[in-house]
């Protein structure tokens, strides 16, 4: 199987041209977990597939290291933007892309013929309980939100990007031990279907550094979507602008909540390698 190892300012994927040839969908979540391994794989943070679409320009799949699907990736759909474009330079700058939460619309900026951002229409955040989804008595917006974690009381805000977020403002970032609460709040059982978690240190009113453990896939350098919805929550809990910078570990991002509700997400995309993946 011939792959491309792509990443968004650290956050790494192996994609997969399935245009004319669709991997056998039950063998999708144990060829992910494989492929990224890191040790006895290529590597990575998630399997994304390129796939025909009846209703955009292309489709996209995402699967994380651990087999399950997400349902966007950010960081990886402006990848999967590169890619297509690097591959088809004759193509309009910008695209449609359906993935499993919604078409999104992107458009591609070039500096000198290159790619040199993708720019991704994120669509309109998911703030009420039941959109996130997480559990709870009424449906309202779960905004500075206490739960006990470890012993602990933390606050969080919940948003979804398509996928679950949950995000704690956290004055001292870098000692946080975002590897042992991350995986226990991911799995709470306040969420039936898990979710991503952020940390975040607020630098000012238009700049935050984020740490981020994901959904399936652990403590990563980069979180599209979760960089997305770090903006919202600071928003909702007066922390910051609508247009913020986003430092990530593996990167920034550039990401303005518009005035009409949609979120915008602007971010590189590179190529590491082309390589063989021989099927067992």
């Amino acid at each position: 199987m011939r792959f491309t190892k792509m990443h968004g300012i650290g956050n790494d994927f192996i994609v997969v041209n399935a245009l004319d040839d669709t991997p056998e969908e039950s063998t999708l979540p144990e060829l992910s977990r494989r492929m990224n391994d890191r040790k006895f794989g290529v590597g990575g943070d998630g399997l994304i597939l390129v796939l025909p679409s009846k209703t955009a320009d292309y489709k996209m799949r995402m699967f994380n290291p651990d087999g399950s699907e997400a349902e966007m990736c950010g960081n990886g759909i402006r990848c999967f933007a590169r890619y297509i474009y690097d591959r088809t330079p004759s193509i309009d700058q910008q695209l449609k892309v359906e993935t499993k939460a919604g078409t999104k619309n992107l458009r591609i900026h070039l500096r000198g013929g290159v790619v040199e951002s993708v720019k991704v229409d994120m669509g309109m955040p998911g703030l009420l309980r039941d959109e996130i989804p997480m559990k709870g008595e009424d449906n309202n917006r779960v905004i500075a939100e206490v739960i006990k974690v470890d012993g602990k009381r933390m606050e969080i805000t919940a948003v979804s990007m398509g996928n679950p977020h949950v995000v704690i403002f956290e004055d001292h970032l870098e000692s946080f031990p975002v590897a042992k609460i991350g995986p226990l709040i991911e799995n709470h059982r306040l969420f039936p279907e898990r979710t991503n978690v952020h940390f975040v240190h607020v630098c000012n009113n238009s700049e935050i550094i984020v740490r981020t453990w994901e959904r399936g896939a652990g403590e990563t350098l980069a979180c599209g979507t979760g960089a997305c919805a770090c903006v919202v929550a600071g928003v909702l809990n007066n922390k910051t602008a609508r247009n913020v910078l986003v430092h990530l570990p593996g990167g920034d991002l550039r990401i303005e909540w518009l005035g009409d509700q949609r979120v915008v997400m602007t971010g590189p995309a590179e190529e590491v390698f082309e390589g063989d993946y021989k099927l067992k």
